[in-house]
């Protein structure tokens, strides 16, 4: 079986995960299966609920872990309501890869990529919003507002200008190609920004990772490990800014001028105090890993 994608910080997940014995590890998004397959084979004694909302990718999973799958509980959805419906089950590992699949960038028909033959971006196929909707029918106001707040572009006006005085749009590479042409060059690509930023848009990709977090912080499970790998600021801000609220002793108002909650309100600790970044030698045998980040908290 040809595998269609490299996992990121690969050892460093499973290192994450090896003394977990006997209960249930949470693959939020199992994409083509690596990590989990990484982690079925290091330990016989876990089980493993994998999620995807991309069917394709959950079907390739499907038979590339079927040797597991007696230990495996298939989900496809958004991983936003993921532990509503596993709450029950003895969680020990929750973890999740947001990046982009290499599948999804290279395929031409999903239209994520410079290439791509269509304007989609949806990683869950069956929604209505995709990238032709955002390009070709949102205003110039709304389209300056996500290329700022979405993709930190910094001549965000005139890209959303150059997008309305030239639709419409039928493809990816149509696109990227006019940006190309008409934006500042440098190492990175110019519709690298623009890009990200209309598929956060198109599968409210914050939202759906802050949701994540609200669900792990009502569950509150015990002794659990939590991993995420996020690749861009706008991704990691939130992991980091949740870890650090998890971290608090003390959670009264900053007017409050002495403790009156306890100082007892911390959730677990922070296992990564600085995120973990890939190897120069993973960097260079898999290019898109070299922006990646892992933070690790554990609850107590």
């Amino acid at each position: 079986m040809q595998i269609p994608h490299v996992p990121v910080l690969y050892d460093e997940i499973l290192n994450t995960f090896k003394n977990i014995n006997n209960s249930y590890i949470i693959d939020c998004t199992t994409g083509f299966g690596g990590h989990s397959f990484g982690l079925l084979s290091l330990n016989k004694t876990i089980k493993m609920i994998c999620n995807d909302q991309d069917k394709e990718a959950l079907e390739f999973s499907k038979l590339r872990l079927k040797e597991f799958k007696s230990r495996i509980i298939f989900k496809q959805g958004n991983f936003k309501n993921l532990l509503e419906d596993y709450k029950q089950y003895d969680i020990k590992g929750i973890f999740a890869d947001i990046g982009v699949s290499s599948l999804q960038l290279d395929k031409t028909k999903r239209g994520f990529g410079f290439t791509g033959e269509t304007l989609d971006m949806r990683m869950n196929q069956n929604q209505d919003l995709d990238a032709n909707i955002v390009v070709n029918t949102y205003s110039q106001n709304n389209l300056e507002k996500i290329f700022k707040n979405y993709g930190e572009v910094r001549e965000y006006k005139k890209v959303a200008s150059l997008i309305v005085a030239n639709r419409p749009f039928t493809s990816s590479k149509q696109l990227a190609s006019l940006i190309l042409k008409n934006m500042y060059k440098s190492k990175l690509h110019p519709a690298t920004l623009p890009f990200q930023a209309i598929r956060i848009e198109v599968n409210d990709e914050l939202g759906v990772l802050d949701k994540l977090f609200k669900s792990i912080e009502e569950l509150k499970p015990k002794n659990c490990l939590i991993a995420i790998i996020s690749f861009h600021s706008l991704e990691d801000k939130i992991v980091k800014n949740y870890f650090k609220k998890w971290t608090q002793s003390c959670i009264c108002p900053i007017i409050v001028y002495k403790c009156e909650c306890g100082n007892n309100n911390a959730l677990g600790k922070l296992v990564t105090k600085k995120p973990i970044i890939p190897t120069v030698k993973e960097i260079k045998t898999n290019i898109r890993s070299r922006s990646s980040k892992l933070r690790i908290f554990k609850f107590d």
